[in-house]
């Protein structure tokens, strides 16, 4: 069971995000505030959950969530400032559009970067540990999922409907014969063995 909040008596945004490891395509984060008293049983890390889950929980939390917001950094923009600056400026979106102010964040991971004077902590495996961190998880990959899609009616050879952007072998192929796009993230390692990132990922 999912822990309803990390710091009592205080409005907790939870963040998290999704596409970072992905040749194409933007980064998608999600911010959510949840009421604290809230309980899902249902609710878990989205990697943990099959496609119908995450959709049916999304519509769940939109509706019951005090606030909740995506927030997009571009291909473009992960070139220009790297992946891991874009994952967290897309987070800082995500708050920019909450309609509740939040008094305290917790994001997955161990990586963030101040919003302003609001407290945060960041916490590894969170979307497995904390409901809004797992709530921002699903919100984060089902509306990337979407924009996925939309992609792929443009650009149907790299089978952006099944990986997502992520570095398939079916991807990397579709890059070999046809190349790239401009939602493809050039500073990445686009046909190699891993997809590692480039070197810069680690700079906050």
């Amino acid at each position: 069971m999912l822990l309803p909040y990390h710091t009592a008596g205080c409005i907790e945004a939870g963040c998290d995000e999704a596409g970072r490891g992905c040749l194409a395509g933007s980064v998608y984060a999600a911010a959510v505030i949840l009421p604290p008293d809230y309980r899902n049983e249902a609710l878990n890390d989205s990697k943990q959950l099959s496609k119908r889950q995450r959709d049916a929980l999304r519509v769940e939390i939109e509706r019951d969530a005090l606030s909740w917001a995506v927030g997009v950094c571009t291909a473009e923009e992960i070139d220009r400032m790297n992946i891991l600056r874009c994952s967290i400026l897309a987070m800082h979106r995500a708050l920019d559009a909450l309609t509740l102010r939040p008094e305290h964040i917790i994001v997955d991971g161990n990586r963030f970067r101040p919003y302003g004077d609001t407290p945060y902590d960041t916490i590894v495996k969170g979307d497995g540990k904390y409901l809004s961190i797992a709530a921002a998880s699903i919100l984060a990959k089902t509306h990337r999922d979407e924009y996925m899609l939309r992609l792929h009616e443009e650009f149907p050879y790299y089978g952006w409907d099944r990986n997502a952007g992520y570095p398939t072998l079916e991807h990397r192929r579709a890059i070999m014969e046809h190349g790239i796009t401009p939602y493809h993230r050039r500073t990445f390692n686009l046909l190699g063995a891993y997809g590692g990132l480039f070197a810069g990922e680690e700079e906050v």
